[in-house]
This record gives C-alpha cells, sequence and structure tokens, in this order.
C-alpha cells in the first residue's frame, strides 16, 4: 500500500497548482508594457476531467466488488458491515483486490471515449477521477492508456461530491478545467467546472444542473427500454413455471378455485423467478461477460443501471410473497423454500460439483410441490421422482453444453464452475442415465395401481413414453454435436420439434384422463 500511495503523490504532484502563473484560474505575471507580443507565453487548454462509475463505465464499480466478494465467501458481509462502520473509504479499501477484476472486459461508454479522444487531439491533459479506489482507478488508466492522471478515493480519503471538487480545484484552480459526469454526486464538481458535460443524469439531476451551470453539454445515450428490462427479468423464462399447474392436471381439479390458485402461483414464482435472477446476474457479472452469449445481458452489458437493478430486486420479491399469501400459507413455505435454495445455489451451490445440479433440478420439483401446495393436494410421489430425474437430466445437459462449448472454443477450464474439460463423456454419461432413469420411473407409474385409479384410460400413457424417449435421445444428441442451447429448457421453448413432441405426449397424457 505504501508503494501504491507514494505512486498516487507522484502523479500528484507532475499535476499543475491553481497558484502556477501559467495555468488558467491564476493570476497571469504582469509583463512590462512595452514587452514583445510573442514572449507572453499562451495558456494551456484546459484539461478534461473525467468520472469513472456510470460515466467513462456503465456500471459501478463498488457494487460489483461487493458482489464478487459474496459469490466467494457470502460471510464476508459481516467484514462489509465491519469496514462500512469505519467510513465508506474503509469500506473501498476492503474491496480494493477482487479476485476476478479484468478491466478489460468492463462496459465502457463509446460516447464518451470519442469525447475523452477529441480533447487528446487537441492536445488536452485528462484526467479520471473517481469515487472508486485508488487500485481499480489505476487499473482502469493504465489498461485504456488515454489519461495523464488520476484522482481516486485512497482508505483515508473517499473522493465524492464536495471532496472530489475540492482536489481538482486544488489542482486546477476555479473554472480551470472541464468535467463529464453522470449523477448528484458529480454536482458540485460541474459547479466549479468551465463546462459540464452530463451522461445518463435523471430528469431532476439535469434540472439542477441547468439551473447552477450555464455551459452545459448531455451527451447522447440509450437509456433502458421496458424491451431490455423484460431480457433482464428473463420473463420468456416464465413458462418454466407452468409446471405448478401438472398437480392440477394429474389430480384432474379444473373448478374455478383450483384453477384461480394454480395461476397466482405462477405469478409468485415469476416474480420470485424473475428478482432472484437479477441477483445472480449481479453475481455473475465478470462471468457473463466472458461469455460468448452471457456477454449481452442487460446488466453484464450495462443496458441496465446496477443500483436500478438492486432497487428491483426487494420489490418483485415483495411482490412475489404478497401474491402467495393470498393463495396458501403453506405455499408461502414453499416459494420461500424454493427462495432459499436459488439464493444459496447463486452464492454456493453452482460452483459445487453435482451438487449444481441437483440443486437444479430440485428447483424445477419444488414448482410442481409448489402447485400441489397451491390446489391443497399431496403431491404423487412418482410424480416427484419423475420430475426429480427428468429435470436432472437436462441440468447435466446443460453442463454438458457448456464444457462441449469450452472445448470448441480452446478455451481454459472455468473457474466459477467445479468441472474440467475431462469430464465431458461422464457428464454425458450421467445425463443420459438420469433420462433414461426418468422414462423407468414414468413406465413404472404407468403400470402402477396409483394410475389405475386416476385415470380412465392408463394405457394411453404407455404410448407417451416412447416419445419422451426420442425427446430426450434427440436432446443428448444435438448437446453432443454443439448444436444444443445454453439452457435445454430454453432450447425445448425455441425448437418446433421440441414443441410438437412434447405436445403430443401432453394430449396421450390428457387423452389417459
Amino acid at each position: 500500500m505504501n508503494e501504491l500511495h507514494h505512486e498516487f503523490q507522484l502523479r500528484r504532484d507532475f499535476l499543475p497548482r491553481a497558484d502556477e502563473d501559467e495555468w488558467p484560474g491564476a493570476e497571469p505575471a504582469a509583463l512590462p508594457v512595452d514587452s514583445p507580443p510573442d514572449l507572453q507565453k499562451p495558456l494551456p487548454p484546459r484539461p478534461l476531467v473525467v468520472d469513472l462509475d456510470g460515466t467513462l463505465v456503465r456500471s459501478d464499480l463498488l457494487i460489483e466488488t461487493v458482489f464478487s466478494e459474496l459469490s466467494r465467501r457470502p460471510h464476508s458481509i459481516v467484514d462489509f458491515i465491519r469496514s462500512l462502520s469505519a467510513g465508506k473509504a474503509c469500506l473501498k479499501h476492503r474491496l480494493s483486490q477482487p479476485a476476478d477484476f479484468d478491466p478489460a472486459i468492463l462496459p465502457y461508454d463509446a460516447e464518451v471515449l470519442n469525447v475523452i479522444k477529441a480533447a487528446r487531439e487537441e492536445g488536452r491533459s485528462v484526467y479520471l477521477a473517481s469515487a472508486t479506489h485508488e487500485r481499480l482507478v489505476c487499473a482502469v488508466a493504465d489498461h485504456l492508456g488515454l489519461f495523464t492522471g488520476w484522482f481516486a478515493t485512497n482508505e483515508t480519503m473517499n473522493c465524492v461530491a464536495e471532496v472530489k471538487a475540492a482536489e481538482l480545484v486544488a489542482a486546477f484552480g476555479e473554472g480551470g478545467f472541464d468535467y463529464i459526469g453522470n449523477d448528484p454526486a458529480d454536482l458540485p464538481v460541474w459547479r466549479h467546472a468551465a463546462k459540464s458535460y452530463a451522461i445518463r443524469t435523471s430528469a431532476a439531476v439535469a434540472r439542477e444542473l441547468s439551473r447552477q451551470c450555464d455551459n452545459v453539454e448531455h451527451l447522447s445515450h440509450d437509456r433502458p427500454t421496458w424491451r431490455i428490462w423484460t431480457r433482464s427479468l428473463r420473463v420468456h423464462q416464465y413458462v418454466k413455471n407452468g409446471l405448478v399447474f401438472i398437480p392440477l392436471l394429474t389430480n384432474q381439479l379444473f373448478d374455478l378455485h383450483s384453477l384461480a390458485n394454480a395461476g397466482l402461483a405462477l405469478v409468485a414464482f415469476s416474480l420470485c423467478a424473475s428478482g432472484v435472477y437479477l441477483l445472480n446476474d449481479l453475481v455473475d457479472l465478470q462471468d457473463d461477460r466472458r461469455h460468448k452469449t452471457k456477454c449481452r445481458r442487460p446488466l453484464a452489458c450495462g443496458e441496465i443501471p446496477l443500483s436500478h437493478a438492486l432497487l428491483a430486486i426487494p420489490i418483485l420479491l415483495f411482490l412475489s410473497f404478497t401474491v402467495a399469501a393470498v393463495v396458501s400459507p403453506v405455499f408461502v413455505l414453499v416459494l420461500a423454500g424454493y427462495f432459499a435454495l436459488t439464493t444459496a445455489y447463486s452464492f454456493f451451490l453452482k460452483r459445487k460439483m453435482i451438487l449444481d445440479v441437483v440443486a437444479l433440478a430440485s428447483l424445477y420439483t419444488t414448482r410442481v410441490i409448489g402447485g400441489a401446495a397451491a390446489v391443497s393436494v399431496w403431491p404423487s410421489p412418482w410424480l416427484l421422482a419423475f420430475m426429480m430425474s427428468w429435470f436432472l437430466s437436462l441440468a447435466l445437459v446443460k453442463r454438458y453444453t457448456e464444457l462441449i462449448s469450452r472445448r470448441a472454443a480452446h478455451l481454459p477450464d472455468s473457474k466459477s464452475r467445479d468441472y474440467r474439460k475431462a469430464d465431458i463423456g461422464m457428464v454425458g454419461a450421467l445425463a443420459a442415465g438420469s433420462g433414461m432413469n426418468a422414462l423407468t420411473l414414468f413406465a413404472l407409474y404407468a403400470a402402477s395401481d396409483s394410475a389405475q385409479d386416476i385415470y380412465t384410460r392408463p394405457a394411453m400413457l404407455w404410448l407417451a413414453g416412447p416419445i419422451l424417449a426420442c425427446w430426450i435421445a434427440r436432446i443428448l444428441m444435438l448437446a453432443h454435436r454443439g448444436q444444443m442451447h445454453d439452457d435445454p429448457v430454453v432450447f425445448a421453448i425455441k425448437d418446433k420439434v421440441s414443441l410438437v413432441t412434447l405436445g403430443v405426449a401432453g394430449v396421450l397424457v390428457i387423452a389417459a384422463m
């Protein structure tokens, strides 16, 4: 830390001070009246100062580093609280060495980069000024190679708002610099700038900026639309929550009350799942940015501010449990178990071999249990066993596909998963075995006394078995060829052959009733 602080001081020492004769904002040195004009030195152009979080980078590095740490050490939340009690600068210092921080994959704003490059072409100095810790700011500045120097938070000083403004005025003088920022904390800095650039400001901040500054330029940017939020909330994944209707169908409960409760259960699971999807994306930011398709997720690429996602999570969870309370207390308990399991998956289980796929299969099965709780029936052990084996197979196919993709792209083993490329054969075998086990359970159920009691034509179930066998075999073959989507369930939703195959199997099950 001493060496880094020394480097920071050296960078600051090279900055011209406001009391130096040649810097704007200072009184110019008096020249003799008869001095030739060519002896007067021209003033250097004003430097451009750029904010980092939300401006140069469409993200918030404090939020990123918090979730990066929590994803590996969830119990470190205690350390965060202890550090925060000593001040925000202390917390940022505690988070200043994330294990997976890579400035090369951050979502940089193209418009801000264009302004920086234009300033450099004009011969202007460009400085990075951020409330982020100096270690991270230094890494970003070194990666881009566009900055003359930087200002940042250290262990004792939080370089934000009035503190940042004072630092810049001390270095460049009142009105001696231009500044690009984005949020309310930048208002005190804009107040001392000669020209204010703003990007991604709220309406309230834009109004206040226009009131206090005359020379303002708003840079163009894209705002998150409802379509972007739809992608981030994974609305297309809501079809998975249709599993809550299975107990209603298998028990042939088609009264209005049961249908309404099952519908509310679907809504509750969907809202809860969306909240957890946002949480999971916050945890996986660095991994998603390195992925060939997940890098386009709205949080990973900066289309949605991380602070907005943090605000949306509790709102979605509150709405979810409010809807669940309307259904029944038992359903609330099931939904709470689902939330606990999926949160444990996001922070811990997803990095544990085999436990991760068992957790995924359990989450699908929990939806069926939730559907049973919603219509007040006891779920069939046959149904739960079949669902667990069936979705365990699909979860293993998901991991199998990821390993196939990494091998094809010549990528090293993932650090966020406990699987190796050498495991491809075994993972594929486990996926096939689990799928065949699910079909065996389906056949045993079709021949059981339980099926004879519930279905009027149980023999129709035997026709559905071979269709399901063809479907799971096709999924495995496509995964082996590298033609499978990252998520086989999403693939099934979009694949016409899968829709027809599973639709026919569903019709046969209904015909058996």
